[in-house]
């Protein structure tokens, strides 16, 4: 199975960043910094998900990243699929907190069961195929709609981008560095979309 090991969040402050990350979510080195000043403006064609046990978490989530500094793009609700909602960290990164429950069953552990990058892209059904060549395995696919991924560590999952767009809050529109690097044993490429991967050591 393919790993993606961590990802590369490419900010113009890493200690800030830093900081932050570690205050909102505690994800350890699963979600690293790296200085960059490439320009990037609007949407960045991702966000990252956390998948999360019970509605008290993904609460508990929201709160430390709000007072982290976030921005809230979609304030933690209840939907037919569960509970959860999106976020903005202070570079530009988006958020999804979910959990599949609807009620709680106990107080929140802040326990994370999944981080989810989510790509929005142009062709699904081309960037499936990409992906596939370079023996990502596809374990969920709907059409041209949504394909997930068999990835360990870090799962990733394919959208289009007006979807990924409305599903995280915001507008579609965005130009320049998606300002991300996705760390895995799949080796080093540019994606479809222009997305960066990097070889890591096994």
């Amino acid at each position: 199975m393919t790993a993606i090991n961590h990802l590369i969040l490419e900010v113009t402050d890493p200690a800030a960043a830093d900081a932050f990350y570690t205050a909102a979510f505690g994800l350890g080195d699963r979600i690293r910094v790296r200085a960059a000043d490439e320009p990037s403006a609007g949407f960045r064609g991702y966000a990252i998900s956390l998948v999360v046990p019970q509605p008290c978490d993904v609460d508990s989530f929201f709160a430390t990243a709000l007072a982290a500094g976030a921005t809230a793009l979609k304030p933690a609700s209840k939907s037919f699929w569960g509970y959860g909602g999106t976020l903005q960290d202070p570079f530009g990164t988006i958020w999804k907190l979910a959990s599949a429950e609807k009620k709680n069953t106990g107080p929140a552990t802040r326990q994370v069961d999944d981080v989810v990058l989510l790509l929005g892209v142009d062709n699904v059904k081309a960037t499936k195929q990409f992906y596939t060549d370079r023996g990502l395995a596809v374990t969920k696919s709907f059409g041209s709609k949504y394909v997930e991924f068999g990835t360990s560590t870090i799962k990733m999952a394919l959208y289009s981008r007006k979807f990924a767009a409305k599903d995280s809050g915001v507008s579609a529109e965005g130009s320049g560095s998606h300002r991300i690097t996705v760390g895995s044993d799949a080796g080093g490429f540019v994606d479809l979309d222009g997305f960066r991967w990097e070889a890591v050591s096994a």
